[in-house]
């Protein structure tokens, strides 16, 4: 697979087969995902695999939008992505390198949270990232320090739908040349 079909091909999975991911594969895919590009090469994305209860816990924390618990539980098995604070799009000193402020942390957590997807897809998994939840609820559960900021759930497992690709705008929608 080439990374236009990667790209492509790649759907946000919301039925997923009970079969479970094995941990290998899971590690095969951060590795691959390590490689995503970040401020300064600071790396601060960091993923943690949950299974089992504590996942259903985690699928409990999303009152506000009920339907992403229901994908949660069915999935084998969710990824958290979450992101060091206060490194990315900061001098050594403490202060912001841009007029983005503290908001280049996300960039590089959403270009880090989209090659997992492209990898995990890439292994034959599916996945939706999923950013409604009580962010608050889920950091408790899963005893995040206070230096780490959570940044969206991936509910990961074997597809178990097969989605169209919906309609694209026209690349003269998209594009403009100056």
């Amino acid at each position: 697979m080439n990374a236009t079909e990667c790209i492509k091909g790649r759907r946000s999975i919301r039925k997923f087969k009970s079969d479970a991911v094995d941990p290998k594969v899971v590690e095969k895919i951060i590795e691959t995902a390590s490689y995503a590009p970040s401020w300064k090469h600071t790396q601060i994305t960091r993923y943690i695999a949950v299974t089992g209860d504590l996942k259903d816990k985690i699928g409990d924390c999303t009152s506000a939008y009920p339907h992403n618990g229901e994908i949660i539980k069915q999935a084998p098995l969710l990824m958290v992505i979450t992101a060091i604070k206060n490194r990315s799009g900061f001098e050594r000193d403490g202060s912001y390198s841009t007029t983005k402020n503290d908001g280049w942390q996300m960039f590089d957590a959403g270009v880090a949270a989209q090659s997992y997807c492209l990898s995990a897809y890439e292994q034959g998994l599916g996945t939706v990232i999923m950013g409604i939840y009580d962010e608050d609820k889920i950091s408790d559960l899963l005893g995040l320090d206070e230096d780490r900021m959570l940044v969206c759930l991936i509910p990961t497992g074997y597809p178990d739908e097969a989605p169209v690709a919906p309609k694209r705008k026209e690349v003269s929608e998209l594009l403009t040349f100056k």
